[in-house]
């Protein structure tokens, strides 16, 4: 589950900041959000991906 978790953030972190580079600087907000929610869940061991994968079936 932890490796499907960095692969999703990873994605999406690379994904927005080239959304960033070549569309609009805004999509850094949508960078921060994401490492926002790492940190959080470094703390917290509370991922709402992980939340949303366990109810699809995913890593059970």
């Amino acid at each position: 589950m932890e490796r499907i978790i960095r692969r999703f953030a990873g994605t999406f972190i690379l994904i927005s900041l080239a959304l960033a580079h070549y569309h609009n600087p805004n999509w850094l907000w949508f960078t921060a959000f994401v490492g926002f929610n790492l940190l959080q869940s470094s703390f917290t061991n509370f991922c709402p991906l992980e939340l949303i994968l366990r109810k699809i079936g995913v890593g059970r």
